[in-house]
């Protein structure tokens, strides 16, 4: 058994999957695996032959109950957790990353684990889901970005009242408020995410970057702003043609 915390394989064709795998622990995310995730991210972003990187978690129960808090407590663990968050922002990578990124979402998706899938551009859940930032029940707050993120994929309020009361949603709601883009039954979760994928790495790669762009990026800006992006980026997309 391969005891990795992070396992990555190129499926062929522009695919690639990432699999959280600390099963035993809900795929908890420890600092070795946030180093891995790191190491791939960056080893994706120069590989041209993958286009699309699918996220999924080992084990029936999670795609990932958060952050491992058995390395809180400590003050050297607590140091090195925020140089590393400085040094390596994970979840900065993924926001600015030109290939598609899928999360495939099934069982509890927790505090870090939510977060990492909002840094894709997609999420597909299972129908028995449940998705939460149950930080402040454990005495901190989200720290990966949640506080940012949540309240960009649903209603202000709606992201206030998890964040504050810790309380998870399930798929249903999850779905309704568009935190996720598709609900499937379990046993189709990962076939329904490599179909999604595959749709888009049948589109030219430039145009795949260059929309990416466009929409992260002008969501920042003021309207204007934005919309002298777009401009930019189309003639660099009629360019590349």
């Amino acid at each position: 058994m391969n005891d990795a915390p992070v396992l990555y394989e190129k499926a062929g064709d522009g695919i690639a999957w990432v699999t959280l795998n600390r099963p035993e622990v809900l795929n908890a995310l420890n600092m070795r695996a946030r180093d891995e995730l790191w190491n791939i991210m960056q080893a994706v972003a120069a590989d041209s032959e993958v286009r699309a990187l699918i996220f999924r978690g080992a084990g029936e129960r999670a795609f990932s109950a958060g952050a491992d808090i058995s390395e809180f407590g400590t003050a050297p663990s607590f140091v090195e957790a925020r140089r590393a968050r400085r040094e390596r922002d994970l979840w900065w990578l993924m926001l600015t990353q030109e290939k598609l990124l899928v999360a495939a979402i099934h069982g509890y998706a927790l505090g870090a684990g939510i977060e990492l899938a909002m840094c894709c551009d997609f999420r597909i859940a299972s129908d028995e889901v449940r998705i939460g930032l149950p930080e402040v029940s454990l005495g901190y707050i989200p720290s990966a970005g949640g506080t940012q993120t949540l309240p960009r994929h649903l209603p202000p309020g709606v992201a206030m009242q998890m964040i504050l009361t810790g309380d998870p949603i399930d798929a249903e709601t999850a779905y309704r408020h568009g935190l996720v883009h598709r609900v499937v039954p379990r046993e189709r979760l990962y076939a329904e995410a490599e179909t999604f994928a595959r749709k888009v790495v049948a589109r030219p790669a430039e145009l795949v970057a260059l929309s990416k762009r466009a929409v992260y990026e002008g969501a920042e800006m003021s309207l204007g702003a934005a919309i002298a992006l777009e401009s930019t980026l189309v003639e660099r997309a009629i360019l590349a043609r």
